[in-house]
């Protein structure tokens, strides 16, 4: 077990962040299943819901491409080499977390499920507490004042 002065060189998030996501919208795909809440037409749904993953499959394209091109690891359980501030993570600190919110609302829009809707904001609440405020403690003690002037530069999420 590491003490204060030898910390372990990763944040140490709770869980991976894509399950983090995965089993909230499962829990609201399947109440959906067994108690349909429909919030908005039918097809406004398709088109927004097809629009969002859409985007969070560009986004986190974006940012694995500058991530891997930088050397760093992409897994949050595994300790980062290098602070990327280029493509995505110029407008975000946090392009994969946007990503995968992006693609959990566009799932949920296409399904036109309110259920996993409304669990969404209990899923930032988690990765914004417990995977993002650990990375940027993370990020600040290995970084120091480059991440301090990336933070202050870049919002959080967008």
């Amino acid at each position: 077990m590491a003490n204060d002065n030898e910390l372990p060189d990763n944040p140490g998030v709770i869980a991976p962040p894509p399950l983090i996501y995965a089993g909230p919208l499962a829990a609201g795909l399947l109440l959906n299943l067994k108690f349909p809440m429909r919030f908005m037409p039918r097809k406004v749904a398709a088109i927004l819901g097809v629009t969002l993953i859409g985007a969070s499959v560009a986004l986190v394209s974006q940012a694995f491409q500058r991530m891997r091109r930088a050397g760093t690891n992409v897994n949050p359980t595994e300790s980062a080499t290098v602070l990327v501030t280029e493509g995505p993570f110029k407008f975000t600190r946090n392009p994969l977390y946007l990503s995968l919110t992006l693609f959990y609302a566009g799932v949920a829009t296409l399904v036109n499920a309110l259920w996993a809707m409304l669990l969404l904001p209990i899923v930032l609440f988690v990765v914004n507490r417990e995977v993002i405020e650990r990375e940027e403690r993370y990020l600040e003690r290995k970084f120091g004042e480059q991440y301090m002037k990336y933070k202050r530069r870049v919002r959080r999420w967008i």
